[in-house]
C-alpha cells in the first residue's frame, strides 16, 4: 500500500491510549484519523498529554459523532466489554480491528464470563478473531479482521515458556510464573492501591487465588502444548512506573541445549532478545521499547530451568504489541514505527 491507512483509537485517555498515540504520530505508513473520549470530548490530545505537542493536533471526539467508519484500522484502548459491543458495525464497514482489552482473547465464552464477570455478546466474532502474539501467530494476524491484543503478562511468560514447550523437554503439568509489574499495568484509573503512598516503597503479591491472566496464559501454552498445562501464576505490585518482571520455573524431562534452543526459536525475531548464558536482564533495560529480553538459567545444574523475561508493560505488553500487529495485518515492515531504543537511566 503507498498511501497511508487512516487509524482510529477508542478510549484514547488511558496509558494504553496516549502509547499508542506516541509510536502512531511518528509512523511512515499511520495517519492518526481519529481518537474519541465521551469524558474529553472537543478537548486538544495535546492539552491533556503534552509530551504530544507538534505531534498531535486532534482533539477527542465522542464516540457517536466519530469518523470511526472512516478508518482503515482501529484500535480499542478500552475496558473490558466496550470492542465486542462495536465490532460488527465497525467490520461492516471494512474496518479491521485490534482490541487491547479482552474481549478477542479467550476463546472460551464460558472462561471468559467466568473471570470478566460478562457474559460475551459475540461468540462468532471471537470464534474469527486471532490471537495477537507475533511470534506465534504471525501468518493468521495477517489476514485477520479481528486482533486480540495479548495481555502483558501473557505475552512476558509465554515468549519465556514458548521454547521449552514446542520441544516438549519440560514436565508441562507443573510451571511456575512468578510476575512482577509496574503500577501503570492498573491503568490510570484513581484507585487507592496506586496511589504514590500506597505503592512506593512497597512490594506485594496480589491475585494469588486466581488473577484474569491466568486462564489467558494457560489456553495459549495449552495450544502450544497440544494439551493442558499446569501452570502457577503468582503476579506482585512493584514501585515501578513501567516494566514487567517474570522469573520462570520449569522441570527438565529431557536433555538440551537450552541456550541454543531459545537463540534458534527466536533468531529471527525483531523483537525478542536472547541474552548470553548468566545475563540478568531488567525492566530499564526495554524502558519505552517493544523488545522483549530473555535469559535462560539452570542453577546449581540441577534439574530446574529458570528463564527471566522482561518487557515494557505498555509497549511490547500493550500499545507496542498492537502497532507490530496493525503493521503485520496490512503488509508493512513488522519493525515500522518500533524502532526506539529503550530509555535510560
Amino acid at each position: 500500500m503507498s498511501n497511508k491507512i487512516k487509524v482510529g483509537i477508542v478510549g484514547g485517555t488511558g496509558y494504553t491510549g496516549v502509547e499508542l498515540l506516541r509510536l502512531l504520530a511518528p509512523h511512515p505508513h499511520a495517519e492518526l484519523h481519529a481518537i474519541t473520549s465521551r469524558g474529553e470530548a472537543g478537548t486538544a490530545v495535546a492539552d491533556m498529554f503534552p509530551n504530544l505537542r507538534g505531534h498531535v493536533s486532534l482533539k477527542f471526539t465522542d464516540p457517536s459523532s466519530s469518523s470511526l467508519k472512516d478508518c482503515d484500522v482501529v484500535f480499542f484502548a478500552t475496558p473490558h466489554g466496550v470492542a465486542m459491543k462495536q465490532s460488527q458495525e465497525l467490520l461492516a464497514a471494512g474496518v479491521r480491528i485490534i482490541d487491547l482489552a479482552a474481549d478477542y482473547r479467550l476463546q472460551d465464552t464460558a472462561v471468559f464470563e467466568k473471570w470478566y464477570g460478562m457474559p460475551h455478546s459475540e461468540p462468532e466474532l471471537l470464534r474469527e478473531s486471532v490471537y495477537g502474539l507475533p511470534e506465534v501467530n504471525r501468518a493468521k494476524i495477517k489476514t485477520a479482521r479481528i486482533v486480540g491484543n495479548p495481555g502483558c503478562y501473557p505475552t512476558a511468560t509465554q515468549l519465556g515458556f514458548l521454547p521449552l514447550i514446542e520441544s516438549g523437554c519440560v514436565d508441562i503439568a507443573h510451571l511456575v510464573a512468578d510476575a512482577k509489574s509496574g503500577v501503570s499495568g492498573a491503568g490510570r484509573k484513581a484507585e487507592v492501591h496506586t496511589l504514590f503512598a500506597e505503592a512506593s516503597d512497597n512490594f506485594k503479591a496480589y491475585g494469588v487465588s486466581g488473577h484474569r491472566h491466568l486462564p489467558e496464559i494457560s489456553e495459549r501454552l495449552s495450544v502450544a502444548a497440544g494439551k493442558a498445562v499446569g501452570l502457577t501464576f503468582v503476579p506482585h505490585l512493584t514501585p515501578l512506573i513501567r516494566g514487567i518482571h517474570t522469573t520462570l520455573y520449569a522441570r527438565i524431562t529431557r536433555e538440551e541445549d537450552f541456550q541454543a534452543l531459545f537463540e534458534k526459536r527466536y533468531a529471527s525475531e525483531p523483537f525478542v532478545d536472547v541474552l548470553p548464558p548468566k545475563s540478568h536482564p531488567e525492566t530499564r533495560s526495554v524502558r519505552a521499547s517493544n523488545t522483549c529480553r530473555i535469559a535462560v538459567h539452570r542453577p546449581q545444574g540441577g534439574d530446574t530451568l529458570v528463564i527471566l523475561s522482561v518487557i515494557d508493560n505498555l509497549v511490547k505488553g500493550a500499545a507496542g504489541q498492537a502497532v507490530q500487529n496493525m503493521n503485520i495485518m496490512f503488509g508493512y515492515d513488522e519493525c515500522a514505527g518500533l524502532g526506539q531504543v529503550p530509555v535510560l537511566p
